[in-house]
């Protein structure tokens, strides 16, 4: 074990990881104990877990050790990172992130060149087999030289660090799924992280970029219960990926009523009504939006007047003109107005439904966004 390398100059020095425990380092940054609890609360909520679990989570947190993390970055645009560490005051969950022993992260980190990846190769070797790697960006593959770091390419760096790892959480939508490098045509030839990694769990987190409280949700149920939570057919966590953003969205009956917004400046659209005819793909999104928000839970795209883009679904980019209804179904869904409020949440779900089956077919075709779409 040893100390952060990312604080000091780069040079590996002896020691121990961290100052002791998770518990003892938020206390030294001021956490008071009600402010954590109400972390711990918020994070089995989240993870659907009942009361009684709090109590645990606390406790496993508070005397968990600092973990080893080794953070990577590739084909990506930071966000990523901005998304855990620009917030506007310190949260319990920023703290968590800052608690850990992020021992290699290039963007964050003081040390460079053969200091930083010094601290990379201790790392790894001192915490092999314990250490949790986290991965944001896509890999190239049609040429090495597109991407890399010292003189290291991606997919080297990638399967090096890789082996020693007792997780990897592949970060934002670029990692997960290759995202906006991965977009048609992709000239690097970017692919994901479990593309690449056939041997080693990985979580998926994706999001451009994703909710702070969801990656830092991840780490402490890894920290809680010493393994990785329960995923969906696509390695994302259940607990924050298991249902779409329309059926929790707050303008969901504007959508069972058929209300909908024409333009951004109608009536419709003054009122709050649903968004889906202005391109929101709510209906095909899961994620944790519409309950975790943004900006410690002040608000999120929906909510301050803007369609769902999709971000955290596969080939986002590649669906089309974001301001269009790709979606739509070939009934009036205007229609859904005469029914009653039960028969309509059912029209709702049969046509959520029809519109991921097409949502599929409409992935396929890349539609350009004019700038007449943008004025509409």
């Amino acid at each position: 074990m040893k100390k952060d390398l990312s604080l000091n100059d780069g040079t590996p020095t002896e020691g121990t990881t961290g100052s002791g425990t998770l518990g003892e380092s938020l206390r030294s940054q001021g956490v008071s104990r009600r402010s954590f609890m109400k972390f711990c609360a918020t994070t089995a909520s989240m993870m659907a877990l009942p009361p009684s679990m709090i109590p645990l989570i606390a406790n496993a947190l508070e005397n968990a050790m600092r973990p080893s993390v080794i953070w990577l970055s590739f084909q990506e645009c930071t966000g990523c990172t901005e998304s855990l560490t620009r917030a506007h005051s310190p949260t319990v969950e920023s703290l968590i992130f800052e608690s850990i022993s992020l021992d290699y992260h290039h963007t964050l980190q003081a040390a460079s060149g053969e200091a930083a990846e010094a601290a990379r190769e201790a790392a790894m070797e001192e915490n092999f087999g314990n250490y949790l790697l986290v991965v944001d960006g896509s890999i190239p593959l049609d040429n090495p030289g597109y991407s890399t770091i010292a003189g290291i390419s991606n997919l080297d760096m990638l399967t090096e660090s890789a082996k020693g790892a007792a997780a990897i959480i592949a970060v934002g939508t670029c990692a997960t799924y290759g995202g906006i490098p991965h977009a048609n045509p992709n000239p690097t030839g970017a692919v994901s992280v479990k593309d690449i990694i056939k041997d080693k769990r990985i979580i998926n987190v994706p999001g451009c970029p994703p909710i702070p409280v969801v990656i830092t949700g991840v780490l402490a149920h890894y920290l809680t219960f010493g393994s990785i939570p329960e995923l969906d057919h696509i390695g994302r966590p259940k607990a924050f990926y298991g249902q779409s953003i329309h059926d929790r969205c707050y303008r969901r009956p504007f959508y069972d009523k058929g209300q909908f917004a024409e333009t951004f400046d109608d009536e419709g659209a003054k009122k709050g009504w649903c968004l889906f005819k202005l391109g929101c793909r709510g209906p095909t999104t899961y994620n944790a939006c519409a309950t975790t928000k943004w900006n410690n839970g002040t608000s999120f795209p929906i909510e301050s007047g803007h369609p769902c883009l999709g971000c955290s679904e596969p080939d986002f980019w590649d669906g089309g003109g974001f301001y269009k209804a790709l979606s739509m179904p070939t009934e009036d869904i205007s229609k859904t107005a005469v029914y009653t409020v039960a028969g309509a949440a059912a029209a709702g779900a049969v046509i959520g439904a029809l519109n991921r089956g097409k949502k599929s077919n409409s992935d396929k075709i890349h539609i350009k966004t004019t700038i007449d779409d943008l004025r509409k």
